[in-house]
């Protein structure tokens, strides 16, 4: 009778027809989780029309599906750990393709918030499941790699929603915009069918037949009647916030936080306001909503190339790399270039904001050591999720002020530029806390 530990088999079997279509589906999960919350900003023009809003208004109407997200992710997340992933993923799932289409019939703003917000309670529950499953089927050495390619299905989601917005919205309105998510529910049979649970739960649930018929699926390693699967799981002590903070990180931990604030409020604000903005500059509205487009593929291309620049070049100089490009392509589209300059900004500006996020995670796991990693990841996402509730709110207010369009894309610069400086004192403060425990080792 052997124990056999299914992190190390998988770790050392290829990538086969199965943890591609792990990938495959949780990508396209994301897909339709992308479309959810992009496709609000393609709307935002219409429904700012229709109802009357101000912008303040209209930008306190977006925020409504982020603080779902928030609330979201604490509560589906811990629940699909009793659950099973594959429950959280479809709950999840249900839930905000369902509220999606009831926000089509939305006859008030009131209304409009309502459902959003529901919206974003699915929206943040599936983002952590989907990516705790591709961590879990995907090798040590390409885990990288899957996360990113699954997480390029949440920038597609974003071109979808523009490309649908530039078809539906002129001559039908923007309800279909919602409606159309309904289609995305015949993926259910298909997720519930062949996406597989976690191993790791159906383990610590002693569901060994399950896990055995999952893993003779994945690994080469043949099993014997009397085999027996074990889940291990390399977990430190359970750590303070305070401990962030220990052993030369504070600057570090503070710079990242501060990062993740600009990078997401980035985000949120060019996703919700970048169209109505250019149709306010004098774009028409196929070529407002194409920016929406540019700027997701943007995202997919960045993340992908992002994160194998990191590798090669390291993290923290690629990321300050990226955020500067995005102060200065996001400053040049308050310029009024001729349109295919513009999507061409627009596609550096989604590739370094968007594609960053995977950056800031990923430096944030080498930052902290195994018993605070998770304490790391969970605070520095927080701070994060703030900056993407501030930034369509930030985004209204300043609108309102009916500033001169290079003066609001100048201002809508000033996080990536402060991110730009932040990484960079990271940069410094990381390579100096190396050489000291070189000379320490010496």
């Amino acid at each position: 009778m052997r124990s056999i530990d299914v992190n190390e088999a998988i770790d050392q079997s290829p990538f086969g027809s199965f943890q591609w279509m792990v990938v495959a589906l949780c990508g396209a999960l994301l897909v339709v989780d992308g479309y959810d919350v992009f496709v609000a900003g393609t709307v935002l023009p219409t429904l700012i029309a229709e109802w009357g809003l101000t912008k303040p208004q209209a930008g306190a109407l977006q925020a409504w599906a982020l603080f779902g997200m928030m609330f979201g992710a604490l509560i589906l997340g811990p629940l699909a750990d009793r659950i099973g992933r594959k429950k959280g993923v479809a709950i999840s799932f249900m839930l905000f393709t369902s509220a999606t289409v009831l926000t089509g019939f939305a006859n008030s703003p009131e209304q409009f918030k309502v459902f959003r917000f529901i919206a974003g309670l699915g929206c943040g529950g599936l983002m952590p499941n989907a990516v705790a499953l591709m961590n879990e089927y995907a090798p040590k050495r390409l885990r990288g790699t899957m996360v990113a390619l699954m997480f390029s299905g949440y920038s597609v989601g974003g071109m979808v929603a523009a490309g649908l917005g530039i078809g539906l919205i002129p001559g039908f309105g923007w309800q279909p915009m919602f409606f159309i998510a309904a289609v995305p529910l015949l993926l259910l049979p298909l997720v519930l069918w062949k996406l597989p649970e976690s191993l790791g739960f159906l383990i610590r649930q002693g569901r060994q037949d399950e896990a055995r018929r999952i893993f003779a699926r994945i690994s080469a390693t043949p099993l014997d009647a009397g085999d027996r699967l074990v889940f291990t799981e390399a977990k430190g002590v359970s750590a303070s916030v305070a401990e962030l903070f220990r052993h030369g990180r504070t600057l570090r931990t503070l710079m990242l936080w501060l990062s993740f604030f600009c990078c997401l409020l980035l985000v949120y604000l060019l996703s919700s306001w970048l169209p109505k903005v250019l149709q306010e500059a004098g774009y028409a509205e196929r070529a407002s909503l194409l920016s929406l487009f540019s700027l997701n593929f943007g995202g997919m291309a960045g993340a992908i190339l992002g994160g194998r620049m990191g590798d090669r070049f390291g993290l923290p100089r690629v990321v300050v790399g990226f955020f500067a490009a995005a102060a200065l392509s996001i400053a040049m589209i308050g310029m009024n270039p001729a349109p295919a300059l513009l999507f061409a900004l627009v596609f550096v500006a989604g590739a370094t904001t968007i594609g960053t996020q995977i950056l800031l995670y990923a430096s944030v796991a080498q930052l902290y050591n195994l018993s605070v990693r998770s304490t790391g990841l969970g605070w520095a996402s927080g701070v994060g999720r703030i900056g993407a509730i501030v930034g369509p709110t930030l985004g209204g207010v300043l609108l309102a002020r009916e500033l001169p369009l290079e003066q609001n894309f100048l201002i809508f610069a000033v996080p990536a530029a402060l991110s730009a400086l932040a990484m960079l004192v990271f940069a410094l403060a990381n390579g100096r806390a190396r050489d000291a425990m070189q000379l320490a080792a010496v």
